[in-house]
């Protein structure tokens, strides 16, 4: 984390949010998740009082939007040069992915914290969209014949992003696997696995044709 993220919060209304008080946000995270998340105790944790941080303009909601918004601007600047590439939608895939596993490096102390940080609004009023991109590779590849034509696209790439996202995580930050190791062999398993379910799907749907 620099000093970017702590200009886009400024830029957002937010008042500055330091790198001292996003580890003390992130630390409280790993105790109690969003719904445990309070001013008073991330003061505590950073060695500060509560009112201080108060005369600062901080507030829950202001560390949460510093932690989650720039969580989100790293998602748009990663994916804008995938969703801007050529390629099949296949190839789209395997690249989406592969940035994911990037982006998650990046926030990796934020995602060890919790599993929450992608359902979190990314600004007021605006929810979270992780998704589009890879729905839009998987329609892309049915398109173009680089993936199958796949009978709901919505649930498959919510099943793609979390089936690279947490094992990678998990890997990554308890079992200290290289991020290269991790990266090559979950995208690798995903993508047969999209491959591999939409033919066992076409065989079972050609078994009862019979």
């Amino acid at each position: 984390m620099d000093g970017t993220s702590t200009k886009q919060s400024t830029a957002r209304g937010d008042a500055a949010v330091g790198d001292e008080l996003r580890r003390a946000t992130i630390e409280v995270l790993r105790e109690s998740g969003f719904g445990g998340l309070t001013l008073e105790r991330v003061a505590e944790v950073a060695g500060r009082a509560r009112s201080t941080l108060w005369r600062q303009g901080l507030s829950r909601e202001a560390l949460i939007r510093a932690l989650v918004g720039e969580l989100a601007d790293d998602f748009r600047s990663t994916m804008y040069p995938v969703l801007t590439s050529g390629g099949t939608g296949r190839e789209r895939l395997v690249q989406g992915l592969e940035a994911l596993c990037g982006l998650l490096d990046r926030h990796l102390p934020l995602m060890l914290a919790t599993d929450e940080a992608f359902h979190q609004d990314t600004a007021p009023g605006e929810p979270p969209d992780y998704l589009h991109p890879f729905i839009r590779f998987l329609r892309e590849g049915a398109h173009d014949g680089s993936l199958p034509a796949l009978n709901d696209v919505v649930a498959t790439a919510d099943v793609a992003f979390n089936a690279v996202a947490w094992p990678y995580v998990h890997l990554r930050g308890r079992h200290e696997w290289s991020a290269e190791q991790a990266r090559a062999r979950i995208v690798c398993m995903v993508m047969n696995g999209i491959a591999g379910a939409e033919s066992r799907h076409t065989a079972k749907r050609r078994k009862e044709s019979r």
